[in-house]
């Protein structure tokens, strides 16, 4: 079958890439499992990760990376509802693992779940055909297949940090460093549904101007100065109720300083580099909340999912690639040159 592999581990990411047309097509379907045939798959920082290999996992290569797409559920394996076949689907990637049982342990009620990712853990999505457990995957019926493909992981990440983590309430107001990547994106699109205001930051003037386009309040343009002044100013000295950070070290202190009392500092990742400095003396002194999130379960997929069927949210696809030019697409990704999603037709 066709796909879009990582020949191997290296950095920069799109020279390893090669498309192939013999990649073998999935073994039979185990019990549980359902195949897709994909119509687009997107691509998400994971891709590169992958492509440069993950602290704490001996990935093997050549190996498919992808952990969003959109497709039609093709033949369902033993014990799967007879009404999935033929549904257009798309999947959540983080599979929840077991929990422990172990004589003495204490309650797991407040632990985050333990996932493996589809894409990074195991073979992803960036090929015709793949197969993976039903309880994954989230009917969206006749969206367009693109968008679906690229609604996926970044809006369950940001809905799952914005709203069943963070706890942000209508109208209150939102930061969003970095705005042009896939979960900024989706998190300027529901803080906009839920009636908040929001502020961006970027280095680039036109990331900017996009972002005002969506619907962005305050745009500053990062030039390694404090613009938490700038973020202060924007509203009244009272700090922004949530500030979402992607960026990590070259972002952090400016968004704490950012950061109105009780609010809540919120990340998803760190593509500027994990080691931040920090102030805990604002920390307990404004009541800050520090929340990390990952990905989410697939119950937050159908919430926010079912936003989408209604037309409520939308995602912003950069730009569309044949599979067969899939190179492009990674240098694309890897040049951080895009605004919203890069998305492979198949």
């Amino acid at each position: 079958m066709n796909a879009a592999i990582i020949n191997a581990q290296g950095s920069p990411v799109a020279p390893n890439i090669r498309t192939a047309t013999d990649w073998p097509e999935p073994k039979a379907l185990n019990p549980g499992e359902v195949l897709i045939r994909t119509e687009a798959s997107a691509l998400n920082q994971m891709d590169l990760w992958v492509g440069r290999g993950v602290p704490g996992l001996e990935l093997t290569y050549p190996r498919i990376s992808g952990c969003d797409a959109c497709g039609t559920i093709e033949a369902i394996g033993d014990g799967v509802d007879s009404a999935w076949h033929g549904q257009r689907v798309i999947v959540n990637a983080a599979v929840q693992q077991p929990v422990r049982a172990r004589p003495g342990d204490p309650p797991a009620s407040t632990l985050a779940p333990e996932y493996q990712l589809i894409g990074e853990h195991h073979h992803g999505m960036h090929c015709e055909l793949f197969a993976v457990p039903v309880e994954q995957v989230v009917a969206v019926g006749d969206a367009d297949a693109a968008e679906a493909a690229a609604f996926g992981l970044t809006f369950l990440t940001a809905w799952s940090m914005i709203f069943t983590k963070g706890h942000l309430r209508p109208g209150q107001s939102m930061l969003i460093t970095g705005i042009g990547g896939g979960v900024a994106t989706s998190a300027l699109a529901i803080a906009k549904w839920m009636g908040c205001p929001v502020a961006v930051t970027s280095r680039h003037q036109w990331k900017l101007d996009r972002a005002r386009e969506l619907g962005a309040e305050c745009a500053i343009l990062d030039e390694g100065q404090d613009w938490s002044k700038d973020i202060r100013a924007w509203t009244n000295k009272r700090g922004v109720d949530m500030a979402v950070d992607s960026i990590g070290k070259p972002t952090h202190m400016n968004c704490i300083k950012s950061l109105a009392r009780g609010g809540a500092f919120v990340t998803p990742g760190n593509t500027g580099g994990p080691k931040v400095e920090s102030d805990q003396a604002r920390m307990f002194w404004n009541q800050l909340r520090l929340l990390g999130s990952t990905m989410g379960t697939t119950d937050e997929l159908r919430e926010v999912t079912a936003l989408f069927r209604a037309g409520r949210l939308k995602p912003v696809v950069d730009q569309v690639f044949a599979w067969s030019d899939a190179p492009a697409a990674w240098a694309r990704l890897e040049s951080q040159a895009q605004f919203g999603k890069i998305v492979l037709k198949w």
